[in-house]
């Protein structure tokens, strides 16, 4: 069991430098060395800044090992073995300099792949039982076009120029509307209250009455009433979030009673250069080799 208030020091300088020469040479395949210098506000540089964000994930992804542990969640053998596979391939990928750089041994790397992999499957293994599920309904989308105008009596008389035989909404909205947009999508529970109401209730070609929201006044055509591939693709965007805030209640807790810290002389003295030789960037691409969060 874990007591209240037990600190954690995070000192293994070794696997920490596979995650900070990772990001170190995306940011300088992108921008070359010089970004190094840059500084940003507060007098921090981008160096000292890339640090403190690689520090920032370690010492998360040593939090969530930490409650994985409490909680009884392990790798399997199976995933055991592919951790093995994963870093293997992986160190096999480095270059003498890449290995010299960040000072590595296999065992560092499938270390590192173990902690990351377990602390993705925490989250998985803690919410698994929870009510997480999203209906079609709640997270739908449909398609409309809409004229928004800022006086209701001009709404109005631009309505009845809708009803109009043979009207062509889109060619009356791009004339009126104040908005540049005519078309976009909109999903269930973001425009609570009249706005939602009207555009929801509508059938596939049918015009809303004008309907005011926050002080400008909507005249909706739908164009669609179910966006299929829009809805599905909401629908794991709300279960992803909800899965989250779930989560973060347990977490929270965890996380206060159990602090993680930084040895003191972890990365101590060190700067980034042009000239140091590493160029490795593959940990994660590897990982998602063989799992997916």
């Amino acid at each position: 069991m874990y007591r209240k208030s037990r600190k954690q020091s995070y000192t293994h300088f070794p696997q920490s430098m596979i995650i900070l020469a990772t990001e170190r040479n995306k940011y300088q395949q992108l921008y070359t060395s010089q970004i190094w210098g840059v500084e940003l506000p507060g007098g921090q540089t981008f160096e000292t800044y890339l640090m403190d964000q690689v520090r920032e994930f370690l010492q998360e992804m040593k939090m969530m090992n930490l409650l994985a542990e409490s909680k009884g969640v392990t790798l399997t053998s199976g995933e055991k073995e592919e951790m093995r596979k994963a870093s293997e391939e992986y160190y096999n990928s480095l270059t003498p300099d890449d290995i010299a750089y960040m000072g590595v041994s296999q065992s560092d790397v499938r270390f590192m792949y173990e902690e990351y992999y377990l602390s993705n499957k925490v989250v998985v293994e803690l919410t698994r039982d929870m009510n997480l599920e999203i209906s079609d309904s709640e997270a739908k989308v449909i398609d409309v076009e809409e004229i928004v105008m800022s006086d209701k009596a001009a709404a109005e008389e631009v309505l009845l120029k809708l009803k109009e035989q043979g009207a062509d909404f889109s060619a009356i909205a791009r004339e009126y509307s104040e908005n540049g947009i005519v078309e976009r999508k909109m999903g269930r529970g973001e425009h609570p209250g009249a706005l939602e109401d009207a555009a929801f209730g509508l059938a596939e070609g049918e015009i809303s009455q004008v309907t005011e929201s926050q002080g400008k006044y909507y005249i909706i055509r739908c164009v669609s009433d179910y966006d299929e591939a829009a809805t599905q693709e909401r629908k794991s965007g709300l279960y992803t979030s909800r899965k989250k805030e779930a989560f973060d209640q347990i977490y929270a807790q965890f996380k206060q009673d159990n602090p993680v810290t930084f040895g003191n002389n972890i990365w101590k003295d060190l700067t980034f250069s042009k000239d140091d030789k590493t160029t490795t960037t593959s940990f994660f691409e590897i990982y998602k080799k063989y799992f997916t969060d």
